[in-house]
């Protein structure tokens, strides 16, 4: 199986180097890395248009190598998709993140964009992730971090990676995977929780005319309900989540098609 490793956290994270060594020892995989150069984390799927970018290859001490990138992890799976190695992927696994990514926190990972990039290219994806500390489900993890804090999240989807072929995975779907801090318990397939955020807006400079604002710091909480991925994580399970791209509203196209948009386009009605 020919392989594409990335992640938002950088190429020297721990996360990404657990994850690469365990998937170099499955048989018959061929692994390449391609990994933002310093940390993109929160960067979603944001792209790099407006200016060519650097690639830098990358040994990473072990005999291996890999290729490190000034751009996003997006255009980290566009670097192998357009040929900078000598394989198009037949599968992106993006982590091991440095903190979780449950509920509304997909939609600002890097993590799963550069998931989510391989579904847009017909590639099938995981994205996986680690809970910083038990009870801190968190996805701005700032501690430092041990190999030993990613082993079981990186067995786990070896071993996912290993028997690819009988898991449930549609076309057009990728898995996120959170692995929880301590001991896991087991592993549970769930749908995507409902994040609360407690950001404020708050002063911390004002000069010259200029005000800094810090508004995001306080820890996020989420919606006590059973079957989420904070659920799984909480009971301490792997939570592992399919997610696909499209993000039409089947119901509302149902709604508008009964409403006259063509109507729309005639000149207001003006009361006299």
């Amino acid at each position: 199986m020919k392989l594409l490793l990335t992640n938002d956290d950088g190429i020297q994270a721990t996360g990404l180097n657990v994850m690469r060594r365990a998937l170099q020892e499955l048989p018959g995989v061929e692994l390449a890395v391609i990994a933002p150069d310093s940390n993109r984390s929160a960067t979603a799927r944001s792209i790099t248009t407006r200016k060519p970018l650097w690639v830098e290859e990358v040994e990473f001490g072990d005999g291996a190598k890999g290729h490190a990138t000034d751009g996003t992890p997006v255009d980290c799976v566009r670097f192998a998709a357009l040929g900078l190695v000598e394989f198009v992927p037949e599968l992106i696994v993006s982590g091991i993140n440095h903190g979780s990514n449950l509920g509304d926190d997909i939609t600002y990972s890097g993590t799963v964009a550069a998931a989510l990039e391989g579904i847009v290219l017909g590639i099938p994806a995981i994205a996986v992730s680690q809970q910083a500390e038990p009870g801190v489900v968190d996805f701005r993890a700032g501690r430092a971090w041990g190999a030993e804090d990613f082993e079981e999240a990186a067995a786990f989807v070896a071993r996912m990676v290993e028997e690819l072929e009988s898991v449930p995975m549609p076309r057009g779907t990728l898995l996120n995977v959170n692995c929880p801090a301590g001991p896991v318990r087991g592993a549970r397939a769930c749908r995507l929780g409902k994040r609360i955020y407690r950001d404020q807006l708050e002063l911390a400079e004002e000069r010259d005319g200029r005000r800094r604002y810090q508004i995001y710091g306080d820890t996020p909480g989420y919606e006590q309900e059973d079957g989420t991925d904070f659920a799984a994580i909480a009971d301490g399970h792997i939570a592992v989540t399919p997610l696909h791209f499209d993000l039409t509203d089947q119901a509302g196209v149902d709604d508008l098609a009964g409403f006259d948009l063509d109507g729309l386009m005639r000149p207001a009605a003006r009361e006299v």
